[in-house]
C-alpha cells in the first residue's frame, strides 16, 4: 500500500506574526504532555489568548523556531543562554519544545530541536541544559535519545496549587 507524501517541514525562525499560532500548539502541547500530571483545573484554564500575549510581550528575548507544514505551524521551539546558576557560564539551554500532538513522531520535534542546537552552538554554547518534567516520559525518552543525560538536579514546579517535579538534562562536551 502507497501512503501518500507528506508536505514537507519548513523549519524557520518565528516572528511576531506566529505568537497565535505558537499559543495553540504550546496550549495543546500542555494538555496533550501534561495529562495526569498537573491539575485538570489548570490545563482546562489555559488560553491561547492569554499565552499569545504573552508570547508577544517575551518575543525577542530567546532564539525562537517554528515549524510549519502547508503554511500552518505545528511546533515551536526556543533557546538562549543558561539562566541556572549553578552550571558553568557559557552554556545554553532549551526554554521550550511544543509539536502540535497530532504530528508526535514526524519527526518535527527532532528537526526543531537540532535546529535549536544549531543555533546554540553557533552562538558559541555547545552545551545544551533543558528541564522536564519528571513524570513526563515520552518527553524524556526524546531528549536522550537525542543524547541529552539527566545531570542529577532536581527541582519542584509549581502549577496550579500542585507541585511536579523537573529534571535537568545536559547534552555537549563533557565538563573539563
Amino acid at each position: 500500500m502507497n501512503r501518500p507524501a507528506r508536505t514537507p517541514v519548513l523549519l524557520r525562525p518565528m516572528t511576531l506574526d506566529d505568537c497565535a499560532a505558537v499559543a495553540e500548539v504550546r496550549v495543546r502541547g500542555w494538555r496533550f504532555a501534561y495529562a495526569g500530571l498537573m491539575p485538570r483545573a489548570y490545563l482546562d484554564a489555559m488560553s491561547a489568548d492569554r499565552d499569545a500575549e504573552r508570547r508577544r510581550e517575551l518575543f525577542g528575548r530567546s532564539e525562537e523556531y517554528v515549524a510549519e507544514r502547508a503554511g500552518r505551524v505545528i511546533g515551536w521551539g526556543c533557546h538562549g543562554p543558561c539562566r541556572d546558576t549553578d552550571v558553568p557560564p557559557g552554556e545554553g539551554e532549551l526554554y521550550a519544545l511544543y509539536v502540535d500532538p497530532a504530528q508526535l513522531s514526524t519527526g518535527v520535534g527532532r528537526a526543531l530541536l537540532e535546529t535549536c542546537l544549531a543555533g546554540s552552538l553557533a552562538a558559541g554554547r555547545p552545551v545544551m541544559r533543558l528541564w522536564v518534567v519528571e513524570g513526563n516520559a515520552r518527553a524524556r525518552r526524546f531528549y536522550e535519545r537525542a543524547g541529552f543525560v539527566a545531570d542529577g538536579a532536581r527541582e519542584p514546579y509549581e502549577v496550579g496549587g500542585a507541585s511536579v517535579p523537573e529534571l535537568r538534562y545536559r547534552r555537549g562536551p563533557a565538563a573539563t
